[in-house]
């Protein structure tokens, strides 16, 4: 198993902690506390190094999709549901509702908005894109302003949209 590292990022919304390998990034959370961070040494891989130039992009509208590779242990659900967040074109929302029918069953849709809030890879696996059926912004682990934050800059983005909520 290859060694994990990690560094930190200081995004337009918050300290962000890139967790991964030379082969992959498994990680990418927001630290909100200082004691969430890790001490010790920390170490920058190649693909960390990318996936940091890669989130600069993002965060300044040059860039809508991510090429680095990602990684998440789960159960073959969870990898099915991680996957179908990843097919979200940038700029886009669907309701937790189309994201279980993505998945061929309708009443999944508790596990899929549950698996959905299990993402450790924010932004780049994209779970702020699910919302609730009624287009009303739903759960986010790094908060509902940072939700409303990233698909705002998003459509504004793709779309010219100033305000979406």
């Amino acid at each position: 198993m290859s060694e994990l590292h990690f560094t930190y990022y200081e995004s337009p919304i918050g300290l962000l902690k890139i967790g991964g390998t030379d082969q992959y990034i498994g990680e990418l959370s927001f630290v909100d506390e200082s004691d969430q961070m890790e001490h010790g040494e920390p170490g920058i891989t190649e693909v960390m190094h990318q996936c940091t130039e890669e989130l600069i992009e993002y965060f300044h509208g040059t860039r809508k999709n991510f090429t680095i590779p990602v990684h998440q242990d789960g159960t073959d659900f969870q990898r099915r549901v991680w996957n179908e967040l990843l097919g979200i074109p940038f700029g886009r929302t669907i309701s937790y509702m189309d994201l279980a029918k993505k998945l061929g069953d309708p009443k999944v849709i508790r596990a899929a908005a549950s698996t959905n809030g299990k993402n450790k890879i924010a932004i780049i696996v994209p779970c702020h894109r699910v919302i609730g059926s009624d287009r009303s912004l739903t759960g986010y682990s790094g908060g509902m302003w940072r939700k409303k934050w990233l698909l705002q800059q998003e459509f504004k983005v793709a779309h010219g949209v100033q305000t979406l909520f």
